[in-house]
């Protein structure tokens, strides 16, 4: 089975804009990736990189990166660059890959941004490519990423200790999104979660 990465796409959500990566966003990537809360709720070292470096590296690590993934700007409606969303790790014996977001700009927190991004790349994901399954793993003690998870329909399946930290590990199938447009999957989602708790 061939799985294609997604190249050229752009997906427009209620809130959100998801497009490809460009040289534009560096400063941004770098602002976070420097950020020691993110870092930390991403589970991810310190980026130690000079400004400089980082700007003269970012061309090749674009490219690079591109040719094995498929990542997303997300921007705003009116186009502020407020995050970034990924898929990667495609597998396609097994038709699935994991997915990765960020909402950099605090800003834009707690308000539906992160949401909307994930349900516009889960919609473009069952319906443009043959992926049938959507895992990712969150730390257990990120309460707000885990409640948007389960509001755009992924159900925590186990866990995870790696690298000194402890993760909630969540999936979604194609036959759990079905044929619903965005804003009915929301609605539905909202409903399978009475039988869908987190794990005790």
């Amino acid at each position: 089975m061939k799985l294609e990465i997604s190249r050229g796409c752009m997906l427009t959500g209620s809130k959100v804009i998801l497009r490809d990566k460009r040289l534009a966003d560096a400063r941004d990537d770098y602002t976070w990736q420097t950020d020691p809360e993110l870092a930390q709720l991403d589970a991810t070292p310190l980026l130690a990189t000079s400004l400089i470096q980082y700007l003269l590296d970012y061309p090749i690590k674009l490219h690079y990166s591109s040719l094995i993934r498929c990542q997303f700007a997300i921007d705003t409606l009116d186009g502020k660059h407020i995050g970034n969303c990924v898929y990667y790790g495609i597998n396609e014996t097994k038709g699935e890959a994991e997915l990765g977001i960020m909402i950099g700009n605090r800003d834009y927190w707690d308000k539906g941004y992160g949401s909307d991004a994930l349900v516009s790349l889960l919609s473009h994901i069952f319906r443009e490519t043959k992926l049938n399954r959507v895992y990712l793993k969150t730390l257990d003690s990120n309460q707000r990423a885990q409640k948007c998870f389960q509001k755009c329909g992924f159900i925590p399946y186990g866990y995870l200790n790696k690298d000194g930290y402890s993760f909630v590990l969540m999936e979604i199938h194609r036959n759990q999104w079905g044929g619903k447009g965005k804003q009915e999957f929301m609605v539905a989602s909202a409903s399978s979660r009475q039988s869908n708790q987190s794990l005790t």
